[in-house]
């Protein structure tokens, strides 16, 4: 996949085909980048035609599961064959499923979320990082959560796998302070996307209570990103105070408030 040449910085967003990731590329798009989307629906096509209508950036759409090993190989292949160096990289793709985690949800579900929030997360960094560093220029940004900073009963694996996440984010940002790179975790507390509705959530108290707007949630995490933060915790004022707390609240107190919050039934 050759590009023409063009004076526009090139990025990448995954996760891209609606809500937060959709709303980067949107930021992306608003703020001279072209795009190479990807994500695992067939939505990520029609999302690209969007962005190239509103933003009028060059958009390429790359569709695939990246909780496959040869789908993150593709599309970092994809990246390669532009020949144009990436100038950001928003790690935004993610799962998660609700539900006990012994009689309420599917193994296999389980293992998508480590393999597609940790396991490509990884990958993707450890094969697109190098030559950020290499030019001593780039930015990056981890979708994290505010899940990421709480056990989650009902939520065990996607709460665990944010905390690595956050974790690794933090981790990065650190190794790569003196080299041109910026690691930026964005913390989005309940937002209104498919989220709940595809990990069977839609019956809980989180699920069907209010939720922030992604654009807004995108714009913050944008705007932090090229400020070369380390985190921002966004959307609504609680996200902010739920962070705060979440650092001095033991976890046995922040697990039994997330078990009110994610229990099945608990929104009706």
């Amino acid at each position: 996949m050759t590009t023409p040449t063009t004076d526009r910085p090139l990025a990448l967003v995954t996760g891209a085909s609606s809500g937060i990731g959709y709303e980067l590329a949107v930021q992306f798009a608003e703020h001279g980048f072209d795009l190479i989307v990807a994500a695992e629906d067939e939505g990520i096509a029609a999302a690209a035609e969007k962005l190239r209508r509103d933003g009028g950036p060059q958009v390429w759409s790359i569709r695939g599961n990246l909780a496959r090993e040869q789908d993150v190989r593709e599309l970092v292949a994809a990246v390669e064959a532009t020949g144009r160096p990436l100038e950001a990289l928003a790690l935004n793709a993610g799962r998660g499923a609700g539900g006990a985690f012994v009689g309420g949800t599917d193994l296999r579900d389980e293992l998508e979320i480590v393999d597609l929030n940790v396991r490509s997360t990884v990958h993707l960094a450890k094969l697109l990082l190098p030559a950020m560093v290499q030019r001593g220029a780039g930015r990056v940004l981890f979708t994290s959560s505010i899940a990421a900073t709480m056990p989650g009963p009902f939520q065990a694996v996607y709460n665990a796998s944010k905390s690595f996440v956050q974790s690794f984010a933090e981790a990065l940002r650190n190794e790569l302070k003196d080299t041109g790179v910026t690691v930026t975790a964005l913390l989005p507390g309940p937002t209104d996307t498919a989220f709940f509705e595809r990990a069977d959530m839609e019956d809980t108290r989180v699920g069907s209570g209010k939720k922030d707007d992604p654009a807004q949630v995108a714009a913050q995490g944008f705007a932090a990103l090229m400020r070369g933060d380390q985190t921002v915790t966004a959307g609504s004022f609680v996200n902010k105070v739920q962070t705060a707390a979440g650092k001095i609240v033991p976890d046995k107190l922040k697990a039994a408030q997330h078990r009110r919050m994610a229990e099945p039934g608990s929104g009706d």
